[in-house]
């Protein structure tokens, strides 16, 4: 890419440099335009080098350990050099912006591509993107370099879908890694426990050094997930399903203790498929407990290409092999980028309300025209609102603020949305849409309801049409109605109201250790059981490879705790879409709401949440963020979302208590 280098071409600290990746560039030579992905720690856009597209890595870089991590992977990337790794061709490293610039790699992720596409490859071609991903690996290690972070999400394919190994933001040199010595405590334990935890090696799960066998333990999940298209430790497929395994089916601590002491593994490629025993057996061979009994990358390569060439594949560029991967339906050729664009949930879920309009006449409502006494408390309205992916690699949940609807100026709604990525996506904008459209119902709590099902039936319905698996969603929505406030909730989403100084619940969880729902659950035919500490929704769902008997084992996993969602109709009727709705009569004693998904309350109070508000500047987007970092600070390993609506003015003598 024919970007000048300006001399020096050093970082700002002078410990990178290269003598072909230009290391600072002037603003006028790049443009950056929408994210294509987000995680914890980065945000990769779509942009422009010098008039061809790239992607730029834009990590969050808060404290000195951020910037340092910055320039040891600047300083990796600057060193490899090798066609089954992605390509960094620019970087800007000083102050203020500090990027990574890379080949634009269209076709996604392979997660993206297996999970989000149904993408099914030939064994043929899996075989040679394994040989491909494989050698990759071997010349890392022959560097002395060991990546810590191995899955399909952090192999990206090109349009011939040859498989690049990216993200560099846990890799070490191996000497480095040694440095450590001792038994690991606090603060070590954290620092050598990195990567994802289902592709995580069992002497990671427990406090050791990573070596380069760990990276081989995590290649051996890959390639099984490859093989299968199934998530690992789950019996998941597509994303609009796959949450998170630590929510379908394991707490983290008993994941763990599972993969560590059971030997818990994913259920292993079967041979209908076509995959040559050699291969099955290589796989188990690279996630056997013991470091030791596992190959080197080396080994991996040598058996690998003998493999290949019995299997009369030679090279991955084979066009024939390319040619016979289809998709389910035998006719998804699109890329990634095309794919995504047809299913655009925020699209979707604008267009539909638009498209299906409610059959009741909504050019009268009633219930807004109502007249107002002048002497009546009518509250005066602030609002902010705060979001964080926290922990988690992506963000699921979506919110939205409607000040003023229908042009009203009494009129505000606000709603979190916590759930998988699509229904969260589609209900954060078809749920507004509906309520639009139903404003005649004779009441506020008609019109909730309503707008709740509607866009219950039409998620699913849209879902349905495009053949996916099913995803579920928590909703906490609130309209304010000049004195009145509505809660409609639906899920384990929860709003407080903070009156006098005291913390007053105006929803409640819809989960499965409520009695009243467990009850209602099990009347509309659901199945509910006692789990380890509390009682769940389940279904017989995932098969687990123990190698201790028979190749699999049914266990009974929890599909999910909550007893209300929109989607899941796996589990309709006890899971109802149907809203508890609460109308609350607002006085001057009232002087704020707190709004938030459970990613907050799961490691808060309430009492807790109204005394960090008191100790905090009284303006609703500082106090959002406030509750939201200092949730993640407490360990909250959920997405967080949180939304404050001041009730009342604050003075200046109020703003900090």
């Amino acid at each position: 890419m024919a970007v000048e280098m300006v001399e020096p071409n050093t970082c700002i600290r002078g410990c990178c440099r290269s003598e072909s990746i230009p290391l600072h560039l002037p603003p006028s030579s790049y443009s950056l335009s929408s994210p294509i992905a987000r995680g914890a720690e980065s945000v990769v856009y779509e942009a422009t080098l010098d008039g061809k597209k790239v992607a730029v890595k834009k990590p969050f870089l808060s404290t000195s350990d951020d910037l340092d991590k910055f320039h040891k992977e600047l300083q990796l990337l600057c060193k490899v050099e090798h066609p089954g790794i992605a390509v960094l061709v620019a970087a800007h490293a000083k102050p203020p912006n500090y990027m990574f610039f890379f080949e634009l790699y269209e076709a996604g992720s392979l997660a993206q591509k297996l999970h989000a596409e149904e993408w099914t490859p030939g064994v043929d071609q899996a075989l040679a993107i394994s040989l491909q991903l494989a050698k990759a690996l071997q010349y890392l290690h022959n560097l002395g370099i060991v990546h810590r972070d191995v899955k399909p999400a952090n192999i990206l394919l090109d349009k011939d879908n040859h498989p690049h190994l990216a993200d560099f933001g846990l890799a070490a040199y191996k000497r480095d890694l040694k440095q450590i010595s001792g038994t690991p405590t606090g603060g070590f334990h954290k620092k050598n426990m990195v990567g994802t935890l289902i592709y995580m090696a069992p002497e990671i799960l427990r406090k050791d050094i990573h070596t380069e066998k760990s990276d081989v333990y995590s290649f051996g999940i890959s390639i099984n997930e490859l093989l299968t298209g199934v998530v690992p430790s789950t019996d998941i497929r597509a994303e609009a399903q796959a949450h998170t395994v630590l929510e379908i089916n394991y707490t983290e601590q008993r994941l763990t203790a599972a993969v560590v002491s059971e030997g818990l593994r994913p259920l292993l490629a079967g041979l209908e498929s076509g995959t040559p025993a050699r291969s099955l057996s290589l796989i188990q061979r690279c996630w056997d407990m013991n470091p030791n009994n596992r190959p080197s990358f080396q080994d991996i390569v040598v058996e690998l290409d003998l493999i290949v060439e019995n299997n009369g594949t030679t090279k991955l560029e084979k066009k024939a092999s390319a040619e016979h991967s289809t998709s389910p339906s035998g006719q998804n050729k699109m890329n990634f980028r095309a794919y995504q664009e047809s299913i655009n949930w925020f699209t979707l879920g604008e267009d539909f309300p638009k498209k299906n309009p409610p059959t009741s006449d909504s050019g009268m409502r009633t219930w807004i025209s109502s007249p107002t006494d002048s002497l009546q408390y009518q509250p005066v309205l602030s609002w902010g609102s705060f979001a964080s992916c926290g922990r988690r690699e992506t963000m699921e949940d979506t919110h939205f603020l409607m000040p003023q609807m229908w042009d009203e100026e009494d009129i505000h709604m606000f709603g979190i949305f916590d759930g998988h990525r699509a229904a969260a996506e589609f209900s954060a904008r078809a749920l507004p849409g509906f309520l639009q459209m139903l404003g005649s119902i004779s009441s506020p709590n008609g019109t909730l309801l309503e707008a709740f099902i509607k866009t219950d039936v039409a998620f699913r319905s849209v879902l349905g049409s495009f053949r996916k698996s099913r995803g579920a969603i928590k909703k906490d929505w609130h309209p304010g109605f000049r004195n009145k406030l509505y809660v409609a909730n639906a899920g384990d989403c929860r709003t407080i109201l903070c009156r006098a100084g005291c913390a007053h619940a105006l929803s409640k969880d819809h989960v499965a250790s409520c009695l009243e729902e467990r009850e209602r659950v099990i009347s509309s035919g659901g199945e509910v059981k006692w789990q380890i500490d509390t009682w769940r929704l389940v279904l017989l769902l995932s098969r687990f490879y123990l190698p201790l008997g028979d190749a699999g084992l049914m266990h009974p996993n929890q599909l999910s705790g909550v007893t209300r969602s929109i989607g899941d109709d796996d589990l309709k009727p006890a899971v109802t879409a149907e809203p508890e709705i609460t109308e609350v009569m607002l006085s001057v004693e009232d002087e704020y709401l707190v709004m938030a998904s459970d990613g907050l309350w799961d490691v808060m109070s309430n009492v807790e949440v109204v005394s960090i508000i008191k100790d905090t500047v009284k303006e609703a987007g500082m106090c959002s963020k406030r509750l939201a970092t200092e949730a993640a600070e407490r360990g909250s390993k959920d997405n967080i979302t949180v939304i404050v609506v001041f009730l009342r003015p604050v003075s200046t003598a109020e703003r900090i208590y």
